[in-house]
């Protein structure tokens, strides 16, 4: 292999796959820091206009950029502008309910809980009429089954506790964090169909970036000034509750994003879906390390069965674009039937 190959692979394998791995790390890592300084106290609506305002300090320069390379954008119209505050509400509730839903839960039930977002895509997908559903298709079974298999693992993570593995036994506040961690995947995936059906109408991807950090800033500022009165929230030390809003401003405001952007161009949505059961064996060993995290046999069992839903989702869906790809290169006279049933991946 000449240093040519090597740098290829190097650029399009090795690049994006420690690109994912170390997405899933920061993602989990900031959770873990949240938990730990949600001890101090911490205003959890306070707390996210932190990092809306850090991460929007990222993306102020993005209109700029945009000028310098394209001038022949379409103008935002103010429908645009209404929908994307719309879908900046949705964002900053999501976000909210993940942050109080970690002091009630812990970074392992939020990974658990992660991997229902294909299941919760897929259902809002079709409500919206984003999605066909075809009942004799193999790949429409896969993501029916599929997601009915993580929505039940995600009931048993929940509500269910088993023989505790590590230390304590479930209590109450297991189940809220639960409740509010699953509404949180819920209202993200229920943003990114939102995102998907404005972005038809006007693809101009950074334009639609700078205006939701915006508004998303505006949004968390009105929220976290009626939420919280008390001026004393609004006081950050230098202490871990510090690192974790400059931490998460950076990682899940600004970069995080860019190197899944970087990745989804380079490898494709299915390359990058399938990390995110990895950061339930990351925040199970961080959990246990760092916070002294219980780990419960029904977390097991739960995650278990949520990720064999996940793959089930996302390998249906993968079948399908192929399939889809298939159907507008294959002869005319190919049969449907074995165009729509037989699998693109194993």
């Amino acid at each position: 292999m000449g240093i040519e190959d090597k740098v290829n692979v190097l650029y399009k394998d090795v690049l994006p796959f420690a690109a994912m791995v170390a997405v899933e790390l920061m993602v989990v890592g900031g959770n873990t820091l949240y938990k730990s300084a949600s001890v101090n106290g911490i205003n959890s609506y306070v707390f996210t206009f932190y990092v809306f305002f850090i991460g929007f300090i990222f993306i102020l320069p993005l209109p700029l950029i945009l000028h310098r390379t394209t001038s022949s954008n379409p103008p935002i119209e103010f429908s645009i502008i209404a929908k994307i505050f719309m879908l900046s509400v949705l964002m900053y509730l999501s976000q909210v309910f993940g942050y109080i839903g970690l002091q009630y839960g812990s970074p392992t039930l939020s990974s658990i809980m992660s991997n229902l977002s294909p299941a919760f895509t897929f259902v809002l997908a079709f409500f919206f009429r984003m999605e066909k559903i075809h009942i004799r298709s193999f790949t429409t079974q896969a993501k029916i089954i599929g997601t009915i298999v993580s929505i039940s693992g995600a009931i048993i993570a929940t509500i269910y506790s088993g023989p505790s593995l590590l230390s304590d036994s479930i209590s109450i506040t297991w189940i809220i964090g639960g409740i509010l961690l699953a509404s949180q995947y819920f209202l993200l995936a229920f943003a990114l169909v939102a995102q998907a059906k404005i972005m038809v109408v006007y693809p101009v991807d950074i334009m639609v970036v700078f205006v939701f950090g915006l508004s998303g800033l505006f949004v968390a500022g009105i929220a976290a000034l009626v939420m919280a009165r008390d001026l004393n929230a609004w006081r950050i030390k230098p202490n871990i509750v510090l690192a974790t809003v400059l931490y998460m401003g950076f990682s899940s405001g600004f970069l995080n994003v860019v190197i899944q952007i970087w990745t989804l161009r380079l490898k494709g949505p299915v390359f990058v879906a399938m990390f995110k059961p990895l950061t339930i064996v990351i925040a199970v060993v961080m959990g246990v390390l760092f916070l002294g995290d219980s780990l419960y046999l029904g977390s097991v069992m739960g995650g278990i069965i949520i990720t064999i839903g996940f793959y089930g989702v996302v390998w249906g869906k993968a079948n399908e674009e192929c399939l889809a790809s298939t159907q507008m290169t294959a002869p005319l006279l190919q049969p449907q039937d074995a165009l729509e049933q037989g699998p693109c991946i194993d």
